[in-house]
């Protein structure tokens, strides 16, 4: 059997070292990849993961027998429905149910409609309308680009000026283009956040083991907003009776939502919560596996990964088993000096073939070596039967890889163990 994977990221990485697991996979195709991907794929990068076209030109003409979807815009940009209708089978939602991510507007509709617990929120197209709303509205807020913003639209305001700067910051200044041409300000929320992803085929939603992220740059949750610093899994926020309730009022009714609109969500869907003093409730809908989330949650695996997948495509998830391990897992990512804003690349990384479980981001490979390429270079993924030894194994690993201006943080997984005591 011939695989593709569409991206190039830390979870295309985990998904394809994942998949590998299955014997009956012969090749796996990265498209495009990255250097580091390619120890593990055969890299295409010539081909963007947004170029729909191009990417079911590759898939067709290769003849692959199922494609993976990881990123968010083209799953938004309908790559899966166009390898439908190539009849190669994919696996992610079609577009019409990848807009629970590519609209923030959409989302929160869908929840209000059908009374799925959410922030309260007002939806804005008019600058000055907006900033109206931020003089009387409660404070702290939070403002959200409308559209996909990799992961970086959404602003924090913890003042009436900092509320102004963020409307202006989106809408005037369009720093995520015509992302911001709508806007979502909603209720501040407060309590610990928890990532679930999901199987689902449209029929029965199966969640993954709970991970918790850390976004902020630096130590102690503080410095700018990045794409993820480190994970761990499980959550220990999300307790039995919590899952029992997300279950009940969120995860089932959302598949029942997007059902009812006619958006049968297929693939993996990602549930970003908050355990507010009145319940969990749903921050935000991703339409993929998470990004560093992934690294922690499929190692825990114990059931093949390709079978699943191909059952929410097929329509067939309730007769698949999906078994975890009774284990702890703890992501290090190391990222480039400077990252999120400035930051240099070319550097070359050492130590990787010192340690089993490297998720590269970002990378070139020449003449057999791996140089950073992009803000987040990797993860260092590490499990044990504790969450204690398995952040004790990661830094201890990944304090074995390195390159010039490496930046990690150093208290990844430190308010999960405070939470366990």
């Amino acid at each position: 059997m011939k695989i593709g994977v569409v991206g190039s990221g830390g979870r295309e990485h985990a998904i394809i070292k994942a998949l590998k697991k299955n014997t009956s996979i012969e090749k796996i195709y990265a498209i495009p990849g990255n250097g580091g991907i390619s120890r593990d794929a055969e890299c295409v990068p010539d081909i963007k993961a947004t170029d729909v076209t191009k990417v079911v030109d590759f898939c067709k003409s290769h003849e692959l027998d199922y494609v993976v979807v990881a990123p968010d815009d083209p799953l938004v940009a309908g790559t899966v429905d166009a390898l439908q209708d190539a009849g190669i089978p994919a696996f992610g939602p079609k577009a019409n149910a990848a807009i629970i991510e590519g609209s923030k507007v959409f989302s929160k509709d869908l929840m209000k409609k059908y009374n799925i617990p959410t922030a309260a929120y007002e939806v804005f197209t008019d600058i000055n309308e907006a900033e109206k709303y931020v003089e009387t509205c409660p404070i702290p807020t939070v403002i959200k680009a409308d559209g996909l913003a990799l992961g970086k639209g959404v602003i924090i305001a913890m003042t009436r000026e900092e509320a102004r700067e963020g409307i202006k910051t989106i809408m005037a200044e369009k720093k995520f283009g015509h992302s911001g041409d709508r806007i979502v300000i909603e209720e501040f929320l407060e309590g610990p956040e928890v990532s679930v992803l999901s199987f689902t085929d449209g029929k029965v939603v199966i969640p993954m083991i709970s991970s918790m992220d850390h976004k902020r740059v630096n130590d102690n949750d503080e410095g700018l907003n990045t794409g993820g610093m480190g994970t761990i899994a499980p959550n220990p926020y999300y307790t039995e009776d919590i899952a029992k309730e997300c279950m009940e009022k969120i995860f089932k009714p959302t598949i029942e939502a997007m059902n009812t609109e006619g958006r049968t969500f297929k693939g993996c869907l990602y549930f970003g919560l908050m355990i507010t003093k009145d319940g969990p409730k749903v921050i935000e809908y991703n339409c993929r596996f998470g990004d560093p989330e992934a690294q922690v949650v499929l190692p825990l695996l114990d059931s093949d990964l390709f079978t699943i997948m191909k059952a929410t495509t097929d329509g067939t998830l309730d007769s698949v088993p999906v078994k975890w391990k009774d284990e702890a897992a703890c992501c290090i990512v190391e990222a480039s000096g400077g990252y999120p804003v400035a930051y240099q690349s070319g550097y070359e990384i050492t130590g990787v073939d010192e340690v089993e479980n490297v998720y590269v981001a970002g990378a070139d490979l020449k003449d057999g070596k791996l140089y950073t390429h992009g803000g987040r270079v990797l993860g260092v993924v590490e499990t044990a039967k504790t969450l204690k030894e398995a952040i004790d194994k990661a830094y201890k690993s990944a304090a074995k890889v390195s390159f010039k201006d490496m930046h990690m943080r150093k208290d990844i997984g430190q308010r999960a163990l405070k939470a366990l005591s």
